[in-house]
C-alpha cells in the first residue's frame, strides 16, 4: 500500500500547487483595477477553482491516510 501513499501525496500537492495558483489570481485580479462587476466575475471564477482544489487536496490526504492504515 506504499503506492497508495505516493498517489495520494501527489494528489495533495497538486491541490496544494493549485491553491497557490488561486491566491495569484486573486492577487493579480485585484491589483488590474478592475470595474467592480468585472472584478466580481473574476473572483467568482477564482472562488470555485480555490474550492476545487480544496477537494482534490483533502482527497489525496484521504489517499494518503488510507494508505497508511492498510500499511
Amino acid at each position: 500500500m506504499e503506492i497508495l501513499i505516493w498517489i495520494g501525496a501527489a494528489i495533495s500537492l497538486a491541490g496544494v500547487a493549485t491553491l497557490f495558483f488561486c491566491i495569484f489570481r486573486a492577487v493579480q485580479a485585484k491589483s488590474a483595477g478592475l470595474p467592480d462587476a468585472e472584478l466580481k466575475e473574476r473572483l467568482k471564477a477564482v472562488v470555485t477553482l480555490n474550492l476545487v482544489a480544496l477537494m482534490v487536496s483533502a482527497l489525496g490526504l484521504i489517499c494518503v491516510i488510507v494508505g497508511i492504515f492498510l500499511s
